[in-house]
């Protein structure tokens, strides 16, 4: 026998004690199913919401109050020229939930009409993102403006409806953060304003006392610390960003 017959031999005898320990062990086999027994629909309902999920950070973001909110709090730490105070993580946590405050009614509705249901399995998945849906559109009708919506059509050519519940969807939305963005603009105009005033008077004095060299921010910035504090503007600001969604 050469050497070639004992290596094919040995593979032989090294396949049947493979198989023969297999067969005494009882391991476990792996079937391969490819579709037999699945239906469509429920994986075609699984695609759609891992593709929400996908989504929701978007979602949370440009359909609800926060980006109002977030555009504010930015205003008012660049009015007060305090760079990076208070850190980003800290406003965007405090627009978050100052969000999740201005949307609580939405979130309920949500909840009682589309997830609950959901959950009891008294609903499907589509039904609950129909219902999911429908209370974001009456959050966005709420707060966009008309003028907005019709730019959109404008654009393409198309005739605007009279009722807004007949805007779809695509055009709803940037709508509305369109409406946002400048809603917060305005509010942080108003913001600037008297902080603008106190630069001004600080440069005045500065130049008037012969301190050219001295930059105006860097006296002016804790006068704006102390008007800031006096005032309580951080209890002001955010009465003024809730009350702007009571309009």
């Amino acid at each position: 026998m050469n050497k070639f017959s004992k290596l094919g031999l040995g593979f032989v005898l090294l396949a049947a004690a493979g198989s023969a320990f297999s067969q005494s062990a009882n391991l476990p086999g792996v079937a391969v199913n490819f579709g037999q027994g699945t239906n469509l629909v429920d994986t075609l309902e699984v695609l759609l919401l891992f593709t929400i999920l996908t989504l929701a950070p978007a979602i949370v973001i440009l359909c609800t109050s926060f980006t109002r909110i977030v555009v504010v709090l930015s205003f008012m730490r660049q009015a007060l020229g305090t760079q990076n105070m208070p850190p980003n993580q800290l406003l965007i946590g405090f627009a978050l939930f100052l969000s999740i405050f201005v949307m609580m009614p939405t979130g309920k509705s949500i909840y009682e009409n589309s997830l609950k249901p959901y959950q009891a399995k008294q609903i499907d998945a589509t039904k609950a993102l129909e219902g999911l849906e429908k209370d974001l559109r009456a959050f966005m009708q709420k707060h966009v403006r008309k003028a907005d919506i019709g730019l959109f059509y404008d654009v393409t050519n198309a005739a605007a409806p009279s009722d807004i519940n007949a805007v779809p969807t695509h055009y709803l939305i940037p709508a509305f953060i369109i409406s946002e963005l400048k809603t917060a603009f305005q509010i942080g105009f108003l913001l600037y304003i008297p902080f603008i005033v106190l630069d001004m008077v600080v440069a005045s004095v500065l130049m008037a006392m012969g301190m050219m060299m001295l930059p105006p921010m860097l006296v002016s910035m804790p006068f704006k610390l102390l008007l800031f504090v006096l005032v309580d503007g951080w209890q002001l600001v955010t009465g003024a960003i809730l009350r702007s969604f009571n309009t």
